[in-house]
């Protein structure tokens, strides 16, 4: 397929890819997606069954802002869907009094007239009763934040894509070289089963597998953790009001869509070396770990049976912030990525600058520049 009448590829089908596709579609551009499996597969970064969405980033105004305007577009997702695929639990940011990163989060999110208020121990304990509560323990709630179902929306908007004309392929990108093209452009790529796809302008959008579709670009600036999540056999009568919640490192749901108490650890975990060969099995330490902090924060269901546990990855650059960016070898070509474990609820907001580069209506952001990763891991986004 392809040939001059495709404006735009987009390859990988998850969260960047399909809301740029979706932005460029709606620009006018004739778009395919390449994608390895259906849209939200169990490998995928965009896969499982829930994520945040949040406009708490501390001082980081921009991410604040990009995930408020991305909530608007997640909303009408949901409300166009047969089932609601995104709920408003809130959020709740528990942390100990002169915390640098919940102060900022209070003046962004006031700035920019971003529900949020300010709970003490008192506060936290007559509205949740689950929770063990110190004395010096505070809490941000954010009212209109929640859970995103991620495998349903993402394949909701696939969706409305094929409804809207964006062709969807079956396939996997065969490395993309900076020799591959002719005088700075590419003008097709390779699938690894042998087939030719022509465009006028690309995006690679394919998470975990950035380095393997461009292996020579990324330069050791891509770092591919573990993440094991665990469910535990709790319902949501016995957590009552509980929002998703967050008392970092370790972060949850209350039970959503028959799947239990979620509970993960923010660690990123060891460096995955080939995404193919990925061993899906949880650590035997995370359990322990888990059991150690719920008998502190949640000592009722410190000993509630995991019922289900997985493990997913991040994509992440250095220090957490997005790459988008056009590719150092070739003038129609962008790269999309590192979503460094928060940026699925990102998603309409970095397609939409995304597409307004492919469409030359924007230039990169000086963070989100390939130039501005490094190859040591030094996360400062929350």
């Amino acid at each position: 397929m392809g040939g001059p009448g495709l404006d735009v590829l987009v390859i990988g089908g998850g969260v960047f890819g399909l809301w740029t596709a979706r932005a460029l579609q709606r620009a006018g551009r004739r778009v395919a997606v390449l994608e390895m499996a259906e849209p939200g597969h169990a490998a995928a970064s965009s896969g499982g069954e829930s994520r945040i969405t949040r406009c708490m980033y501390g001082a980081e105004e921009r991410y604040a802002e990009w995930a408020w305007a991305s909530l608007v577009e997640w909303r009408a997702l949901s409300d166009r869907a047969s089932e609601p695929l995104f709920h408003e639990t809130g959020v709740l940011w528990m942390y100990r009094e002169g915390d640098v990163f919940a102060e900022a989060s209070v003046r962004v999110l006031e700035g920019l007239g971003i529900p949020v208020e300010r709970l003490g121990p008192s506060g936290l304990r007559s509205r949740y009763p689950v929770l063990r509560v110190e004395p010096e323990d505070q809490a941000l709630f954010e009212p209109r934040g929640g859970t995103l179902l991620a495998r349903r929306a993402v394949q909701r908007l696939a969706a409305e894509l094929v409804a809207e004309g964006v062709h969807f392929v079956r396939g996997r990108a065969a490395p993309i070289r900076v020799t591959s093209g002719k005088h700075g452009a590419l003008s097709w790529i390779e699938t690894t089963d042998g087939r030719r796809i022509e465009a006028e302008q690309f995006v690679v959008s394919c998470g975990s597998w950035l380095d393997c579709v461009c292996p020579d670009t990324l330069g050791g600036r891509l770092f591919v953790t573990r993440q094991d999540v665990l469910f535990l056999d709790v319902g949501p009568e016995e957590t009552g009001s509980l929002p998703i919640w967050a008392d970092m490192p370790f972060y949850g749901f209350p039970a959503l869509a028959g799947r239990g108490f979620k509970l993960a650890h923010d660690r990123h975990g060891p460096l995955v070396e080939d995404m193919d060969t990925l061993d899906r099995t949880v650590a035997s330490t995370a359990e322990r770990e888990a059991r150690v902090f719920l008998a502190r924060r949640f000592p009722d269901l410190a000993d509630r049976k995991v019922v289900d546990a997985r493990v997913c990855q991040y994509a992440n650059s250095s220090n957490g912030d997005f790459l988008i960016d056009r590719h150092p070898g070739f003038g129609n070509v962008w790269i999309v990525g590192c979503g460094s474990g928060h940026g699925f609820k990102q998603g309409p907001s970095v397609g939409a600058h995304a597409a307004d580069l492919v469409l030359g209506n924007a230039t990169p952001i000086a963070r989100f520049e390939l130039a501005a990763k490094g190859t040591e891991q030094a996360r400062s986004i929350q």
